[in-house]
């Protein structure tokens, strides 16, 4: 784990690909796209189904080792409607009631055509950003350089070259111009775009159980 301030803000950076705001007892993670196995079954492309669950497994398993009021889901927690299955649905409030924590939607690209069936299913969705404190939470950047803004939807990652290895790597991609950090993806299935480590930036790449910062140099 790695701890950053911004603006006053004490942000545990974890390797399991979430961050911890302990003064105000909330957890963060953000593209988590549950049910893209599913998604593709329904295309055709056979994929296998535990994907689910041990995404899900995993954020439980973070959820039980800190102090916790909220979890907010920045953004695509359901890959597409196909993922609104019995079996998806089951793992999701399995996990719900497996905490104690209120959780919270804000609804991201892949969510936004599914909401009124998840307002059916009791999943609690914001449409737009919400502001905690000076925290702006949303699913795609915001530029709101007078609080800090924390967001997903790019999948960051970053490309560690050398002689030896080639790593391609997910991380927090910290903007300190724009007081923004872009959370990695959390789930198990779903890519990540190379993000350019710039002046101004520093990548916090996740290996295995740390955090590693790399900063942009001019």
């Amino acid at each position: 784990m790695h701890q950053v301030t911004v603006l006053g803000n004490s942000l545990l950076l974890l390797p399991e690909k979430a961050i911890y705001v302990e003064h105000l007892k909330m957890l963060l993670v953000s593209d988590i796209h549950i049910g893209k196995s599913e998604t593709f079954q329904a295309l055709g492309v056979p994929i296998p189904n535990l994907v689910n669950q041990a995404t899900l497994t995993r954020l439980q398993s973070i959820c039980a080792q800190y102090d916790l009021e909220y979890v907010f889901i920045l953004g695509d927690l359901f890959h597409s409607r196909y993922a609104l299955v019995d079996e998806v649905l089951e793992c999701w409030f399995q996990f719900i009631e497996s905490i104690q924590a209120n959780v919270q939607l804000i609804v991201g690209n892949h969510d936004r055509a599914l909401v009124s069936k998840l307002e059916q299913l009791s999943i609690s969705c914001i449409l737009d950003s919400i502001q905690i404190d000076n925290l702006i939470l949303s699913h795609e950047p915001e530029s709101q350089p007078d609080h800090v803004n924390i967001c997903g939807h790019i999948h960051p990652c970053i490309r560690i070259k050398n002689k030896l290895d080639n790593l391609r790597l997910p991380c927090f991609y910290f903007d300190h111009t724009l007081n923004q950090i872009v959370l990695p993806s959390f789930g198990e299935f779903t890519g990540g775009y190379e993000v350019p480590l710039l002046s101004g930036t520093t990548a916090y790449a996740i290996a295995e159980n740390s955090v590693i910062p790399f900063v942009g140099k001019n």
